[in-house]
């Protein structure tokens, strides 16, 4: 790997080493991204992959959950793939990998161990003069084969110290390294219902568990919002030990995505990439995402994140 050292300026810095990234706006770091993903300190079960937290309020909070002890294998804020498999012939599957973490769906036994985990490897991570990080990883199968190719970006934008937020924005280009068409798989593809995560996965602190989350599509609660399809979404957790709430809103590009979110068992988002039917790639094509995710202090209401969105 290498990394380099980029001050923006007195309000925002990056800094690098061998395996971390931190940027910090004033005396707060906002953003930490590891990488450091072969590690004895993390079981192989969990797949070991890069992640990005903690993740910060302007005023110091802290808005990612790590390793919780509910689900060990949520890590921050990272790209997970509960299964990620070749494309069947003749209605036989093909070899499939966990790239989420944790015991895989099988329909009509629940979650299993099948010691099916893959990992996700860093081969090489800078940062640029404005301030984002780019980073290349290999996406390696259970048995050892590479299969996916993945080019990473990620920077701190739009610091606004009136409206209290900053902007993440996230991107990620995909690519298969074999010869063999694959799918996107979530568990409710594989049969369980409301369980339709797959791709950019945020988990929350446990403090913001039974949080408020609204959308733009006007719904209004987790259970509401489940499966549902809307160009925003925003998770509204109130800190234990400071005072005040945060809020987080995640904006996708491109087609409005059905969401996974949960609040009331723990704090969960992610835009899925495969709800409830699996999202082939074919190799030699592209599957480019982009997302962005504002971070404010306070509780912030449709109508402000709608206004501060229109004005973006």
């Amino acid at each position: 790997m290498t990394a380099s050292h980029t001050p923006l300026s007195a309000e925002t810095a990056v800094s690098a080493n061998r395996d971390l990234v931190s940027v910090r706006v004033g005396a707060v770091e906002v953003l930490r991204a590891r990488f450091d993903t072969d590690t004895d300190a993390v079981p192989a079960s969990e797949c070991r992959t890069p992640y990005l937290h903690p993740l910060r309020t302007l005023s110091g909070g802290v808005v990612t959950g790590h390793r919780p002890h509910d689900h060990r294998w949520h890590k921050g804020l990272t790209m997970a793939v509960p299964q990620l498999a070749v494309a069947g012939r003749a209605g036989r599957p093909g070899p499939a990998s966990n790239f989420w973490g944790g015991p895989s769906y099988v329909a009509g036994r629940g979650y299993v161990d099948l010691d099916d985990a893959g990992r996700v490897e860093t081969h090489l991570f800078q940062t640029a003069a404005d301030g984002s990080v780019a980073a290349d990883l290999v996406w390696i199968g259970a048995d050892g084969v590479p299969v996916l190719s993945e080019r990473r970006t990620f920077a701190v934008r739009d610091v606004d110290r009136a409206a209290g937020c900053w902007t993440l924005e996230f991107r990620s280009e995909l690519r298969i390294l074999g010869t063999d068409p694959l799918e996107f798989k979530s568990p409710t593809v594989l049969g369980r219902e409301l369980a339709g995560y797959c791709g950019f996965f945020w988990r929350g602190p446990r403090e913001f568990t039974g949080g408020r989350v609204l959308a733009s599509n006007g719904l209004e609660g987790a259970a509401a919002l489940m499966g549902q399809r809307a160009e925003w979404l925003a998770y509204i957790g109130e800190f234990d030990e400071r005072d005040g709430f945060a809020t987080l809103v995640f904006v996708p590009e491109g087609e409005a995505p059905e969401w996974f979110v949960r609040a009331e068992d723990y704090p969960g988002v992610n835009p899925s990439l495969a709800f409830g039917e699996p999202l082939p790639l074919a190799p030699g094509e592209l599957l480019a995402l982009g997302y962005r995710v504002v971070i404010a202090d306070g509780a912030w209401s449709r109508e402000r994140i709608a206004e501060y969105l229109r004005a973006g």
